[in-house]
């Protein structure tokens, strides 16, 4: 259950990254809640390292590795989530060999794959308990360190693991995407898991909502044409043209 002022925190951040900076008072008018709550949440965003405060406002901290609560994200464009991991199975041949990320997406795309004939490597628990019931899906645990409240698993051993076998396809999650920096994660972990999971299949998916695509988080995953499909929701025209013209394959769930 997403608490409310998890939910303030996400908004706070959509509103400074829209408008760079804004007062204190703007930000309680647009939220609905007392200066005295905006300030709070300010301070624990800037204790988090998200923004950066000046008197009577706050802007977005620049390089930024805030991380939005997994509780938060759940409820943040799953229907979008939903449509991009049904277009993600229909892209996965039966046999096959593949590893899945974390995070929301990759937990919307596990659900829609319980009833494959395949074999999941899952980079989260979270992941992997989506397939307890299946009775079709092998599950290849990969060993590591499990993240707190995240649950991605990562570590060296998670990394030399991956580089032990060769899979047919990596589903890749991300946090960011844009045309300049391709995509990008908040967690330096996790991204190194990332990276190598790419480098040890056939065939790498990008599977990352619409609204993820301009953001440039804290550490780089690959430029933007390096997977051989982005899978993703609804973009503007313009921004479509560009993906599009930059990208190896595109579609919109």
């Amino acid at each position: 259950m997403v608490n409310a002022k998890d939910l303030r925190h996400q908004e706070i951040i959509a509103m400074l990254k829209d408008a760079g900076s804004l007062s204190v008072a703007d930000l309680g008018t647009r939220i609905g809640v007392t200066e005295i709550t905006i300030r709070r949440d300010l301070e624990a965003l800037e204790n988090a390292g998200a923004v950066k405060r000046y008197h009577g406002g706050a802007q977005l901290a620049i390089g930024s590795s805030y991380e939005p609560p997994i509780a938060v994200r759940e409820q943040t464009h799953s229907a979008d989530k939903k449509a991009i991991a049904a277009r993600v199975a229909q892209l996965i041949d039966d046999g096959s060999t593949v590893v899945l990320d974390g995070g929301t997406t990759g937990i919307a795309i596990a659900q829609a794959l319980t009833d494959r004939q395949i074999t999941v490597c899952p980079l989260s628990l979270r992941v992997a308990w989506e397939f307890a019931g299946s009775t079709s899906v092998r599950l290849l645990m990969p060993p590591g360190l499990v993240r707190t409240g995240e649950l991605s698993i990562s570590g060296a051993e998670t990394v030399e693991y991956l580089l032990a076998h060769r899979f047919d396809v990596y589903v890749m999650t991300a946090s960011g995407f844009s045309l300049d920096h391709g995509f990008s994660e908040w967690n330096v972990e996790d991204a190194a898991v990332k990276r190598t999971a790419r480098a040890s299949s056939q065939r790498t998916i990008a599977a990352i909502d619409a609204s993820k695509f301009g953001t440039t988080c804290f550490v780089s995953l690959c430029a933007i044409d390096a997977p051989d499909a982005v899978v993703t929701s609804e973009l503007s025209t313009g921004d479509l043209t560009a993906l599009t013209g930059a990208a190896r394959t595109v579609e919109i769930a």
